[in-house]
């Protein structure tokens, strides 16, 4: 297969541009940076070249004493399919993929990561932590399917990010099968009464695991990856009602009982079309709310980012986490491509609208695949920010790396969303204040044509233009 994209060199290239600078200017005046589909500007700083005086008169105005949320920061997901798939690289250029999504000056500043309890689909085949029947006592329970492959991505990546800048929220696509109604961790199916505590000690336990023995503290927990789909893959239904009930009457209590209520728990971990509903039953639950941070968000299906503003707006002290995203086969209206360019334009896109709706941290789904978009043990291919070809060696950086670098390399970890209104028509800002003072605002234009504006804080006005399917940071020292 061709893969569309930049090659390793030029990424490498690319990335040097701006490597060892800080993350936010440090002093006065505006820097900008750039990437674009034209031309060779990758994360590139560019001096901005205003578009005559009439586009340039269309501000976007920030907004500093304006305040919204404040941002946990940015990371990616460390499946067992990304570390086989790392694993065919030298340890030099292993090293490079992680340390360009997690060192926090060389690279984009990731802080988060996502890993799944029991295999999920981007496994090589499934497996759990305690397969043996009726094992309630959990005498059974291991983290050695773990241990080739998902665990050392995971200690690598904390080492690149720091283990005071790593933060990993765990995720269950499935109970063991014998815990399920259907005895299957695929084809959805439920989890059984009788085995709702002994799953609450299962997933307690890896926590305290993976914190006394692997030495990863959780920061976050979601009750069920996606638990209103019946999946091929890994899946275990719940409804609203039933999350809501072992929250309150298991997972909450077993979490607190052992010493764990700073852990993060996140319920939904599914799509925008179901937080109405779903966080109207579980948060309007006391018993069961008083252990729930937050919810956790999907971009399939729906595009309705309003939804996280009435999550927000009827439950404002409960967070709000993207947690999945991906461009797979099902959403192409074309043939089959990986690498193409309008992907990284959809991470932007959702990005900005998200954030404008209350989302204080973003996960992306698969950190590498390979080639084809996997494995997936169920063939269930997507792509993502960075392809490893697993038989020449070649890593090829997509779009969406660079797109997603916008907004990680430049809005830190505690930088709170401000005010911003204005602009052309079709282009698409979003704006920060970060803990030093500096301000980052991104522009995102998906359209054919270049357009002329103008990014303000008050009286300090910078006149600009941005090309055509191209996305901008413009930063503002303190």
């Amino acid at each position: 297969m061709k893969i569309q994209s930049l090659p390793f060199a030029l990424a490498a290239l690319a990335l040097a541009t701006v490597a060892g600078r800080p993350l936010q200017a440090s002093t006065g005046g505006w820097s900008v940076y750039e990437t674009s589909k034209e031309g060779d500007h990758r994360l590139t700083e560019i001096t901005p070249h205003p578009e005559g005086s009439a586009g340039a008169a269309v501000a976007i105005e920030c907004l500093p004493g304006e305040r919204y949320q404040t941002m946990d920061g940015f990371g990616g997901a460390l499946t067992e399919s990304s570390g086989w798939v790392l694993s065919h690289l030298t340890a030099e250029k292993r090293a490079k993929v992680l340390s360009s999504y997690y060192d926090p000056t060389e690279g984009l500043g990731y802080v988060l990561a996502r890993t799944h309890i029991n295999s999920c689909d981007f496994s090589l085949g499934i497996w759990s932590l305690d397969p043996v029947q009726g094992d309630t006592a959990l005498q059974h329970f291991s983290l050695d399917p773990m241990r080739r492959w998902v665990l050392p991505l995971i200690h690598e990546a904390q080492a690149a990010a720091g283990p005071s800048n790593f933060h990993l929220l765990a995720s269950p696509w499935s109970p063991p099968s014998w815990m399920k109604t259907n005895g299957r961790m695929t084809n959805g199916g439920s989890l059984k009464p009788e085995y709702r505590q002994a799953w609450a000690d299962y997933m307690v336990r890896f926590v305290q695991e993976m914190r006394d023995v692997e030495h990863v503290p959780v920061w976050a927990l979601t009750v069920q990856n996606e638990p209103d789909a019946t999946q091929t893959w890994e899946s275990c239904i719940y409804s609203a009602a039933e999350e809501r009930d072992f929250v309150r009457d298991h997972l909450g209590p077993t979490l607190w009982a052992a010493g764990l209520k700073d852990v993060r728990l996140c319920v939904i971990d599914h799509n925008r079309d179901m937080f109405d509903k779903w966080t109207k039953t579980i948060y309007s639950d006391s018993n069961a709310s008083q252990y729930v941070w937050g919810s956790a968000m999907h971009w399939y299906v729906s595009e309705d980012y309003a939804a996280g503003s009435r999550a927000h707006a009827a439950f404002p002290q409960k967070g709000i986490l993207f947690t999945e995203g991906c461009c797979d086969r099902g959403e192409e209206t074309g043939p089959w491509s990986i690498g193409r360019w309008e992907h990284g334009e959809r991470y932007a896109h959702s990005m900005i609208n998200d954030f404008r709706n209350w989302v204080c941290g973003w996960i992306d789904w698969n950190i590498v695949l390979d080639q084809q978009g996997g494995p997936n043990h169920v063939g269930n291919f997507c792509d993502a920010p960075v392809i490893v070809d697993t038989e020449t060696g070649d890593v090829h950086y997509q779009s969406s790396y660079y797109y997603i670098g916008h907004f990680s390399r430049f809005i830190r970890p505690g930088a709170v969303r401000i005010g911003s209104t204005g602009g052309p028509a079709g282009i698409e800002s979003v704006a920060f204040q970060n803990p030093d003072g500096s301000i980052a605002v991104v522009v995102l234009n998906t359209s054919s044509s270049s357009a002329g504006f103008s990014v303000g804080i008050g009286s300090d006005v910078l006149a600009s233009s941005i090309p055509a399917h191209a996305i901008q940071t413009y930063v503002r020292g303190r």
